[in-house]
């Protein structure tokens, strides 16, 4: 009788009744590589959100490489018996991990997802007919990002074409302006890399980097693309080795480089960093993929709990907030990203973001919205990895274009 009245008093409270004293009790291990600037003021959105909701937080942050070494530490966990409640994964990852039976489903919050996400990333969510993970956000890879200070200094304009963005690196370079801010790693090299690529159209994009189509890989239009890429190396620093991609960015935040092509990640440094769009820099399209968009989408994937073959109240309600308009829009105002759900009014974003919306709406219906390689999206990690090598291969020797295409059709058989 007394711990029914204990209870009752809990309960009458607030503090602890039915599903409350569940959330209460049930910790939420996430493990994620957002440990950036912007990242970490994103991440830490949904902490928030999950604690008001009376869930204990246990962040699990690894860094580097881009989850690289994320997903080592995820394998290292699985194997181990003690999986996280939830993990960043994207792309053809989140069927493979599926395909071990360490995931549950969370259909039962994602009863509205379908009709409010793109059809090429719905997909992307499911596995064997079920919602296995909940996406964050869309990144467009895409960009080129211009410190308005040196485009005027040099007197230069936004490049649309590469014959102009040649101009304008000339011009910077005349100026004693660092061009390009590059960082020296393998996956920012594949980013230039698949840049290029989309530069040659959506059309080809998709026959060389999803359907690895080996007249496509093997044709003088990919050793052009090879020839851009070395054409634009020249326009590094000599310190760009190892350099992590926000290290990169804030040498284009602070005017001691001109440009830098990466995902709209790099924008959450520029607002981090309390720099605007339009006034301090310029969000632009990588030259001649003004029709395309590669999209790159963060998703957490929720693991079997101590062998539950069901989802927890925790992990379905990280998947909840997560899709919730309101999150949505949060999280992606720090990251740099636009909500992945349609119809999330774009009014708070800045004039970037509100491209980035625009140019997808369009690139969907046209048929240009294609996964990015580079981020995890396109293929799986054999392949992708193998045209990875390649690629860096490349621009840390002196080979020619056309051995190094020979080079690209092998590594698209790996398997």
């Amino acid at each position: 009788m007394k711990f029914r009245a204990i209870m009752g008093a809990l309960c009458a409270a607030g503090l602890m009744c039915g599903v409350s004293a569940v959330q209460a009790a049930e910790s939420i291990e996430v493990l994620h590589w957002w440990t950036s600037g912007g990242e970490s003021k994103a991440v830490g959105v949904l902490k928030d959100d999950m604690t008001k909701q009376g869930y204990t937080w246990k962040d699990f942050a690894v860094a580097g490489g881009a989850g690289a070494a994320a997903m080592t530490a995820l394998k290292t966990q699985v194997i181990s018996g003690n999986a996280p409640s939830a993990a960043q994964i994207k792309g053809p990852l989140i069927q493979d991990w599926a395909s071990q039976g360490v995931l549950v489903p969370i259909d039962s919050v994602a009863g509205d997802w379908k009709k409010n996400l793109p059809p090429e990333i719905d997909k992307i969510m499911h596995a064997d007919g079920h919602y296995v993970a909940a996406p964050f956000s869309v990144h467009r890879v895409n960009w080129l990002y211009i410190n308005k200070a040196a485009l005027d200094k040099a007197g230069g304009k936004v490049p649309t074409t590469w014959p102009e963005f040649f101009a304008v690196a000339d011009k910077m370079k005349a100026a004693g302006i660092q061009p390009i801010a590059m960082g020296g790693q393998p996956w920012q090299d594949l980013t230039l890399w698949e840049d290029v690529v989309l530069s040659q159209g959506a059309d080809f994009y998709k026959k060389a980097l999803v359907d690895l189509d080996e007249k496509t890989l093997t044709s003088e239009k990919m050793v052009g693309v090879f020839d851009t890429v070395r054409k634009i190396q020249g326009y590094f620093d000599a310190g760009r080795t190892g350099r992590d991609w926000n290290l990169a960015t804030a040498m284009v935040i602070n005017g001691k480089a001109g440009m830098q092509f990466m995902g709209d990640w790099a924008k959450g440094e520029f607002t981090n960093a309390g720099k605007k769009s339009g006034t301090d820099y310029i969000c632009a399209v990588v030259p001649n993929t003004d029709k395309a968009y590669t999209f790159n989408v963060d998703s957490f994937v929720f693991f079997q709990q101590k062998g539950q073959k069901a989802a927890t109240p925790g992990q379905l309600a990280l998947a909840k907030t997560i899709m919730s308009p309101q999150f949505q829009e949060q999280f992606s105002l720090y990251k740099g990203s636009i909500p992945v759900r349609l119809g999330v009014p774009m009014d708070k974003f800045d004039d970037c973001a509100k491209k980035s919306y625009a140019d997808e709406q369009v690139a969907i219906k046209a048929g240009g919205y294609v996964p990015s390689l580079a981020h995890g999206m396109a293929q799986p990690d054999a392949a992708a990895g193998a045209i990875s090598d390649v690629v860096t291969k490349f621009m840390n020797s002196q080979e020619d274009s056309k051995t190094a295409v020979q080079a690209l059709a092998k590594a698209a058989k790996t398997k």
